[in-house]
């Protein structure tokens, strides 16, 4: 009887917390710690803790984030890029989304780099699942992930010299006569 009393107190979903109930207000406090003023633009989109380096500081955040013993983000959710093609100098950034598996944690990391050299040093080496994620990065957005053991193409033809996913061309031919106005009755 008690133990059904108990299980209705928790409510529908109660949100899993591991040992240490790691917050973001902690996460953020150990960055700074470590990092100084180095990170930036700390927010909390959605709850989630979001933040940015240099994109020259990425792998020694990674690892710290990897390896201590508190935060302990091992597991590399996922790794994109997105274009920002007005932002002069920052225009392509690479997205990290880590989960701390422990405490149930997700931050975002971001690194921002110009689409003139678009190179960002590699994560697999702490994280293994990087590898196929830098590969597709590149092969849509043109990031150049330095220090990778195979970056090649991964989806599209290896003949390809221009980035998918960039927003460098008009959605649609604008000269297009089949899409003209007139035969939609606009």
């Amino acid at each position: 009887m008690n133990e059904i009393k108990n299980s209705e107190n928790a409510g529908p979903n109660p949100p899993f917390r591991g040992k240490g109930a790691l917050t973001n207000e902690t996460i953020k406090e150990r960055l700074i710690q470590k990092f100084g003023d180095e990170l930036s633009h700390f927010e909390e989109p959605y709850g989630m803790l979001t933040f940015e380096a240099p994109k020259d500081s990425n792998l020694k955040v990674l690892q710290f984030l990897f390896d201590d013993p508190e935060l302990r983000f091992r597991f590399l959710t996922d790794l994109t890029a997105v274009h920002y093609p007005n932002q002069e100098g920052r225009e392509l950034t690479v997205v990290y989304h880590l989960h701390n598996l422990v405490d149930n944690v997700r931050i975002r990391f971001k690194v921002f780099t110009a689409i003139e050299k678009p190179d960002v040093f590699t994560a697999t080496q702490i994280y293994s699942s990087a590898n196929w994620m830098e590969r597709e990065t590149y092969d849509f957005y043109g990031v150049n992930f330095v220090g990778h053991p195979n970056l090649k193409r991964i989806l599209n033809v290896d003949e390809m010299d221009y980035f998918p996913m960039r927003k460098e061309y008009p959605l649609e031919d604008q000269t297009r006569i089949d899409k003209d106005d007139d035969m939609f009755g606009r």
